[in-house]
């Protein structure tokens, strides 16, 4: 049986990028001067000119920078199942995967530091913890994971140091576990608001950044290679897609979990009646959104034998999970938020400051634009990874790839 290994492929050579590339660096990087320019124009005018106000304080740009940043994570599990499981298919992808992982998580955290409104007070941030606040412990979890991760890159592209790659990688897989932990509980440890205050976001979060981070990573790859004119086989290509099914399949469960846990507790029924009910946008995006759009099309796409081998139902799928995971964070989110918080359970409360009313919420242009320009910013990264450094194989044919592959 022929078995394939990383350092026997030919990696690509970064100077032969194709005018449409150049295109497409242009494109990005516009997108992302977008971004910047929403970023300035909220920061310059003040956020009235936000749909965000004082129920809703964490609005689009939100979404779009946890997406990402729980994406990061899982676009890191391609590289984590070639080193740490000893899948040798996944070897030659370890390299875009841990560059694809940093450029996500750098994205995601643009987007938040620019919709601070003072950036400047990140400083403050970075130089006076409480260890009380998760946010604090992810301070040093999303640093420390791309510091952890260009190590593990480095261990892989620098032939003395190879021997360390499997230790790295373990090292890195553990890591981003806590990371994706820890940015869930950031949900998690909200008690005051009735959506959040549950445990079950870690393994929740866990399951989304398996499933966003491996839609993404297969769409960013068929993207560098169709550019390319190079080949991927259908081998690597379908055990990606059925295992993005699989994963998908387990946000779906958490996400099942997380609602029944809630309606067994009386105190949440409310809120799950906001949600799965009477919620106007934030149940559409849910129900059509997250579980049909997100979860059920895409698995019935990427398990079901009649689609799970066709390239265009894949890519249809990988689509449909981003949208889908866009949506997830949209209900979690805003639609956490704009359900109001019970101050005193059991008792009605009316004053002047909305208490007791549902929250509005209609995103501006500007956090649109920075949200996508978050995007952009990680797409951009890649680009450039990929235009000076060699980050994928020449080739991911059958023939190289597949242990059983026969020459017709």
């Amino acid at each position: 049986m022929k078995t394939t290994v990383f350092k026997e492929l030919t990696t690509f050579d970064p100077r032969q990028r194709s005018l449409s590339f150049i295109g497409a660096l242009i494109f990005v990087g516009v997108v992302a001067g977008i971004g910047l320019l929403s970023s300035w124009y909220m920061e310059h005018n003040g956020h009235w000119v936000t749909g965000m106000n004082n129920q809703i304080v964490w609005g689009i740009p939100h979404v779009f920078a946890v997406f990402l940043i729980v994406a990061a994570s899982g676009a890191l599990n391609i590289a984590s199942i070639g080193s740490v499981f000893g899948k040798t298919a996944y070897k030659p992808l370890a390299r875009i995967s841990g560059l694809l992982a940093i450029s996500l998580l750098l994205g995601g955290l643009a987007v938040l530091v620019l919709d601070l409104g003072r950036p400047d007070r990140l400083i403050v941030a970075m130089t006076h913890y409480n260890f009380k606040s998760i946010f604090a412990w992810n301070i040093f979890l999303y640093t420390g994971f791309m510091i952890i991760t260009g190590i593990y890159l480095w261990t892989m592209m620098e032939r003395k140091m190879n021997r360390y790659s499997k230790g790295m990688g373990l090292f890195a897989f553990v890591w981003r576990l806590a990371l994706t932990t820890g940015t869930g509980l950031i949900f998690g440890f909200l008690v005051a608001r009735q959506a959040y205050d549950a445990a079950v976001f870690a393994p929740l979060f866990i399951a989304m950044s398996f499933a966003f981070g491996m839609a993404i990573f297969i769409l960013v790859l068929l993207t560098i290679y169709s550019d390319d004119e190079r080949e991927i086989g259908d081998y690597l290509l379908f055990k990606m897609g059925r295992l993005l099914g699989i994963f998908v399949a387990a946000v779906l469960y958490f996400t099942i979990v997380q609602h029944l846990t809630n309606l067994y507790a009386t105190e949440h029924h409310a809120v799950e009646r906001f949600i799965l009910l009477e919620g106007g946008t934030y149940t559409t995006a849910f129900w059509f959104g997250q579980v049909l759009i997100g979860s059920l099309l895409p698995i019935g796409l990427l398990l079901s034998p009649t689609t799970r081998n066709n390239r265009s139902m894949i890519i249809l799928a990988c689509s449909m999970v981003i949208v889908g995971g866009l949506a997830q964070m949209y209900v979690t989110i805003i639609g956490g938020q704009a359900f109001p918080l019970v101050l005193f359970p059991g008792m009605e409360i009316s004053s002047s400051f909305f208490d007791g009313q549902v929250g509005s919420y209609a995103p501006s242009l500007a956090e649109i634009g920075l949200g996508v320009g978050g995007i952009a910013i990680a797409l951009l990264l890649v680009a450039i990874g990929i235009k000076f450094l060699k980050f994928t194989p020449e080739s991911l044919g059958d023939e190289a790839m597949d242990p059983h592959f026969k020459a017709e």
